[in-house]
């Protein structure tokens, strides 16, 4: 089920359990996990893209055994707002994916996500090619980290 509001999104997962946060791309698909108190945000893995049904094959398959309960997908949105070409593949990429579970979905507004992905890991004096290899999933970290924090503030818990 997609849900509109990060209210509607918190209404259908259970009090407890892990949800995952995911950066979309053309070519991959960064995955973080929360701990079951929905606390923090940590970057997983990233999946390497081939076609819709593989892609959630794999998706699925992840959220099955770390008894994921819901799904924040990064929305990425123009800085003015606006949506592209890519918040369509996005949106598509949700229904699709809605059919084949019945774990909630929502958007995440992720502009400036990859922005503050790259800044941490140059910070952390990441290496060219680690960066590379990580940038996503640690996006995806940023992208459900915010969701997290939203549903924290939400409980009045932040």
């Amino acid at each position: 089920m997609i849900c509109d509001t990060a209210e509607d999104f918190a209404a259908q997962l259970p009090d407890f359990g892990a949800i995952a946060g995911l950066d979309l791309g053309t070519v991959t698909i960064g995955v973080a996990v929360s701990d079951s108190m929905r606390s923090i945000a940590t970057p997983l893995t990233t999946i390497k893209r081939k076609k819709f049904g593989l892609d959630a094959a794999a998706l699925l398959e992840l959220t099955t055994a770390r008894l994921i309960k819901g799904l924040v997908l990064g929305l990425p949105m123009n800085m003015d707002g606006s949506e592209g070409p890519r918040c369509q593949a996005t949106r598509a990429f949700a229904r699709n994916l809605e059919k084949l579970t019945p774990l909630p979905i929502i958007f995440w507004d992720e502009r400036l996500s990859t922005v503050a992905a790259e800044r941490a890991l140059l910070e952390a004096d990441t290496s060219r090619k680690r960066r590379g290899e990580v940038i996503d999933h640690v996006a995806a970290g940023y992208i459900l980290q915010g969701m997290l924090d939203r549903l924290a503030h939400m409980k009045g818990t932040l």
